[in-house]
């Protein structure tokens, strides 16, 4: 299930919430005050080469004999 960040329009609040797919939308409510008054704030993500590995010094594995995942 995703995690999404809200914002409520009431008093302010920013938090996050773990939605289902299938998630009803009056049960998303503020944490703070319970207003049903929010907003989904727009977030930001990482985009990747696809590669997977980038080679060179510059590797999470400093031994350079860590099996891959």
């Amino acid at each position: 299930m995703p995690v999404y960040t809200y914002i409520c329009n009431e008093c302010g609040e920013k938090f996050d919430l773990l939605v289902g797919v299938t998630a009803q939308q009056e049960a998303l409510k503020c944490k703070k005050c319970g207003s049903k008054n929010i907003k989904k704030a727009i977030g930001s993500f990482n985009v990747g080469t696809g590669g997977g590995r980038s080679g060179g010094s510059g590797s999470s594995c400093p031994t350079g004999t860590c099996p891959l995942a």
